[in-house]
């Protein structure tokens, strides 16, 4: 599929959210995280089974390869944001998150990975072996 330019529409919806940036723009919104990689962002609804939230809203951020042929090398994802009775009530929910909360969550999410890599790199670990 060829890259194509299609001007944005704005009586599709508000553009500083995530749900109208994705409707304006016919596109996924798409950060450059603080670890120099770059990540589109879809909202994801899922069937809970927590009783009165039978849907459950969050975002998938995926990450793409900087080096090699295009495409994913890796996702994070949100715990669920909104809930909704329909999967269109909680889509609708998470869409009403402005540009900058995604952003700041992404920006978390990166924060969190961090935190949890291993401190010794691997062939340390395999010279003290």
């Amino acid at each position: 599929m060829s890259g194509r330019f299609l001007p944005p529409d704005h009586s599709r919806g508000d553009a500083n959210t995530i749900g109208g940036y994705a409707a304006v723009h016919s596109r996924p919104a798409a950060f450059e995280g603080s670890d120099g990689m770059s990540y589109s962002v879809e909202i994801v609804v899922d069937e809970t089974e927590i009783v009165g939230r039978p849907f459950g809203g969050y975002l998938l951020f995926m990450r793409w390869r900087r080096i090699g042929s295009q495409g994913i090398e890796g996702h994070l994802e949100t715990d669920y944001l909104a809930y909704g009775a329909s999967e269109d009530a909680a889509r609708a929910s998470v869409g009403a998150m402005t540009l900058n909360d995604v952003r700041a969550l992404l920006e978390s999410l990166i924060r969190e990975q961090v935190a949890n890599r291993p401190s010794r790199r691997w062939w340390d670990a395999m010279r003290d072996e």
